[in-house]
């Protein structure tokens, strides 16, 4: 271990071959170091927010990732010419090419990561594996060897016993990951893991694991420099997943013995110095809940998605670490100057529809309101309001971190943040992660992997009834629209008198009724006029009871910005409700016809029915089946006349770099198939129709 303390200069500019909230990451440390930046882009991305923050920026091919982003020869001709020193891959795309980072090396770039050697040793789980194996690490039992039969692989997991894991040798993020739980699933499991591996990673290369049916996820930061030093900055427990994807982390591991704590420590640092690494890297390991016995699963070779929790315990900043590592620099702290205090955590915001199995979602950000960011509070994002998720890419729209205390205070930051983000134009999974850090076994540590499966009840409960100030201020914000618009298409634009006020007074005398539904029930409201400013509502039922009645109500409203003089986005309308004070953010999607009113915390997303004849005209065929988001058909398994067994697999589609299988939804004859592989599908078109019966 080296303790030299003479300092090399960070770099001049560097280039950033990325895009999104790490792009924008990155762009922050460099810029608060006096680093230029340049970004690369794709044609998707030609507005983004890491555009935009760069010192310079380059075009550098089409939408897909495989015609911009992973075109590593591209990217290095943009170092060339604009003079960068080195480049930071991020995570993703070339952070874990080893061809890329020696092939800069060989050019005098210089590679803010591991060198090549160290991440095809660790880069490679099966590999990686075998390192372990010889440092004496235990394993989870399985199969990690080159031979990739189809014959052998299903073999071997008949040997391991099911149900099994297939899992990429390269790459993580759960992409090419699949449980096989009987031997009939088997091919089409591994067909549709080396498909999603080679889009993903370049490498359809897999391996075959039992898979654990208790485990937890625990895995700890490590750092290595160029002079012998290696340290960690303690573990992370990333249990609570969704289609093997980490949805909330959090720093440290809850409830783990302290001997347990300090092995994991050790473990890792362990296996750095073993094959020489150098810069970020995460030994990720899987855990027996109940003993808290741990075995090596991968070591990811590049800073992780969720390393801002590990930051806030740490009072570190890991970006410029890596800067400093990649200088020849030593590294900032020894392990005996690494202090762990407080505790964090990262919640990620993703645009995905819990309800619908956590499919992802894309469109228009048409409304984005975020928490204040604050010393405990941490909003990493690479999108604003207005950008699109696109179908090309993940669709994270940002990583929420906070920090407390310890984890009880921890939590309480985490949920009123939570109770703070307003996003409108999209699905999101905001809802749920709310719910989720609500969950009582989830305040108390219960955490595992399969923690969502086991507590389905309490983290989907049923639909809930709105409440009658909902309702009312749903209603008023969908008159005060109206309205608008009408005074607009009368008096001609910002000439209209609607246009020059900041507050709504209705002056007509008079009565509207505004219809509401909330999933399968229909509310109204009628709005009268008592006088000039002044309203009564009355909410009823479907059935026409009256629910609740308001007096001598006298809203407030303020545009959104994009308001008033053009399609209104919303408004904040503040009334008094009886003896509530209301203060919320309503905002208006065209796309699905939507009122959405956040208030005080509460979420009511409220629809405006749509006449009969505009909604049978965009009905879906009878008998078909259609696309859950918009997407790329990369497989089509049936063809017209073929008779199908309910639940068979019909097409695959391909959205956000994940692959998801559409299932025939009842047994029948295929009468005809709309799309070929490689088509583009919008959410809600017809795939595949049945035959009537």
């Amino acid at each position: 271990m080296s303790d030299k303390t003479e300092r090399k200069p960070l770099f001049d500019k560097i280039l950033i071959a990325n895009r999104g909230e790490i792009a924008c990451r990155v762009m922050h440390t460099a810029k608060r170091l006096g680093i230029k930046t340049v970004a690369v882009y794709s044609e998707a991305d030609a507005d983004s927010m890491h555009v935009k923050l760069a010192d310079e920026a380059y075009l550098i091919g089409n939408a897909p990732a495989a015609d911009s982003y992973l075109r590593a020869d591209t990217i290095i001709d943009v170092v060339r010419r604009s003079g960068a020193q080195a480049i930071h891959p991020g995570y993703g795309f070339l952070s874990e090419n080893a061809k890329f980072a020696e092939t800069l090396a060989s050019e005098g770039i210089a590679f803010i990561g591991p060198p090549g050697a160290a991440m095809r040793a660790m880069g490679s789980k099966s590999e990686s594996k075998r390192i372990m194996q010889n440092a004496g690490v235990p394993v989870v039992p399985g199969y990690h060897g080159e031979n990739q039969d189809v014959a052998f692989l299903k073999q071997q997991a008949e040997q391991i016993g099911y149900p099994v894991l297939i899992k990429a040798v390269l790459g993580g993020g759960g992409k090419g990951m699949r449980i096989v739980e009987k031997p009939a699933d088997f091919e089409m499991m591994l067909d549709s893991s080396r498909r999603e591996a080679l889009k993903s990673f370049g490498d359809d290369n897999v391996l075959v694991e039992k898979y654990l049916t208790k485990p937890r996820h625990v895995e700890v930061q490590v750092f290595a420099d160029k002079l012998g030093n290696a340290v960690h900055l303690f573990e992370r427990d990333c249990s609570v997943q969704r289609r093997h994807q980490k949805i909330i982390e959090e720093a440290p591991a809850p409830d783990l013995l302290p001997e347990v704590r300090r092995q994991l420590g050790e473990k890792a640092v362990a296996a750095a110095k073993a094959v020489k690494y150098e810069g970020a890297g995460t030994v990720e390991f899987i855990m027996d809940d109940e003993t808290q016995q741990f075995y090596f699963m991968e070591m990811n070779t590049r800073l992780q998605v969720e390393h801002p929790v590990t930051e806030m315990i740490t009072n570190t900043d890991l970006v410029q670490w890596q800067l400093e590592v990649a200088a020849g620099n030593r590294l900032p702290k020894l392990q005996h100057d690494i202090v762990c205090t407080g505790h964090a955590f990262e919640a990620r915001i993703y645009a995905e529809n819990p309800e619908n199995g956590f499919l992802p979602d894309t469109g228009r950000l048409i409304h984005l309101a975020t928490p204040q960011p604050s010393t405990d509070v941490r909003v990493e994002t690479g999108v604003q309001a207005g950008d699109a998720i696109s179908v090309y890419y993940d669709p994270m729209i940002a990583k929420l971190v906070v920090r407390g205390e310890d984890r009880q205070a921890a939590l309480r930051v985490l949920r009123k943040a939570l109770a703070e983000y307003e996003v409108v134009g999209l699905h999101t999974n905001i809802e749920f992660l709310r719910r989720l850090a609500e969950s009582p076994d989830f305040i108390a540590g219960k955490v595992e992997t399969g923690f969502i499966n086991k507590h389905l009840d309490e983290l989907f409960p049923p639909v809930a009834q709105p409440s009658a100030e909902s309702i009312v201020q749903a209603a008023l914000a969908h008159v005060i629209d109206s309205s608008t618009k009408a005074a607009l298409s009368t008096h001609g634009g910002l000439a209209s008198p609607w246009a020059a006020i900041d507050s709504f007074r209705l002056n007509a005398f008079g009565a509207q009724t505004t219809t509401l539904a909330y999933g399968d029930h229909q509310y109204s409201a009628v709005v009268s006029v008592v006088r000039n400013g002044v309203y009564s509502i009355c909410v009823k039922s479907e059935s026409g009871d009256k629910i609740a009645e308001f007096d001598n109500v006298q809203p407030l409203w303020e545009p959104l910005p994009g308001g008033v003089g053009s399609t209104s986005a919303g408004g904040h309308l503040r009334a008094l409700l009886n003896d509530r004070l209301c203060a919320s953010n309503v905002v208006f999607s065209d796309k699905d016809s939507s009122i959405t009113v956040f208030d005080q915390g509460k979420v009511a997303v409220f629809k405006v029915p749509v006449p009969q004849f505009i909604d049978d005209a965009s009905a879906a065929a009878p008998g078909s089946v259609t696309a859950p988001m918009s997407c790329k058909i990369v497989q089509v398994m049936v063809e017209p006349g073929a008779e199908v067994e309910q639940n068979a697999p019909l097409v695959v589609l391909e959205a956000m770099k994940m692959e998801h299988v559409i299932k025939a939804p009842k047994a029948g004859k295929i009468a005809d198939v709309y799309y070929k592989v490689g088509d583009l599908v919008e959410e809600g078109k017809n795939l595949v129709a049945f035959e009537d019966e």
